[in-house]
């Protein structure tokens, strides 16, 4: 049995992954780029899409103000991963919305990705949803359909958020996860995009995923993190 399918086990570890991430976020130096389009997406209210590489989940609390951005939600797997990722979220006062694209039962992998996109659009009409577009198994940095789906159908604009720091953690894993180091240096760039009337879901989800590749790149050069 893994460790962290134990519910005692993943709850301790969830508790101090959040633990950690609250204490590196404190005393991280954060350099914020193109925050302008972000502040006002925060100020008008509404629905909106929140997006990041897989690989820094552990950083994408620190690019949303809880005092003053819309309440937002987290698009995480049904997979014993996801429910760790979910706890260590929600500690953060980021809740889950529940996706079921790890399951290898087809019937509730299609059960539980319409749920999830319900879910979510039924989130982006009061706050902002977080999603991870090459999530929960890659290939890394690859956007799926799924991100352009929920805004083409919900009509609500997409945040692309690119987070880094340095030093950090990476770990070995499919995405070479980041976890942040205290008393770092950390940077978050952001772009902006809405879906176009009448573009090809794969079309925007391709030129939305270079998008996301250059925030990121662009936050890596602020921090002097390696890209991998």
């Amino acid at each position: 049995m893994r460790p962290l399918r134990n519910p005692v086990v993943q709850a301790f570890f969830a508790w101090a992954l959040a633990w950690w991430m609250r204490f590196c976020f404190a005393t991280i130096r954060w350099t914020h780029q193109n925050e302008g389009v972000a502040e006002a997406i925060w100020k008008q209210g509404g629905g909106v899409l929140c997006a990041f590489w897989h690989s820094r989940i552990s950083l994408s609390p620190a690019s949303w103000p809880l005092d003053r951005a819309q309440p937002v939600k987290g698009l995480v797997s049904l997979s014993p991963d996801g429910q760790f990722i979910a706890r260590a979220m929600a500690l953060l006062g980021i809740p889950a919305v529940r996706g079921s694209s790890a399951n290898k039962d087809k019937a509730d992998r299609a059960k539980g990705g319409t749920q999830a996109l319900r879910d979510g659009l039924r989130q982006l009409k009061v706050g902002a949803l977080a999603v991870t577009p090459d999530g929960p198994r890659g290939p890394a940095r690859q956007m799926a359909e799924g991100l352009p789906l929920l805004a083409k159908l919900s009509g609500a604009p997409t945040l692309l958020i690119g987070i880094s720091c340095n030093p950090a953690i990476r770990l070995n894993s499919w995405d070479k996860a980041v976890l942040p180091l205290p008393f770092g240096k950390g940077a978050i760039v952001w772009d902006v995009a809405d879906y176009p009337e009448g573009a090809d879901v794969a079309d925007v989800a391709f030129a939305w995923a270079e998008r996301l590749d250059a925030v990121e790149a662009e936050a890596d050069a602020i921090t002097g993190l390696k890209r991998v």
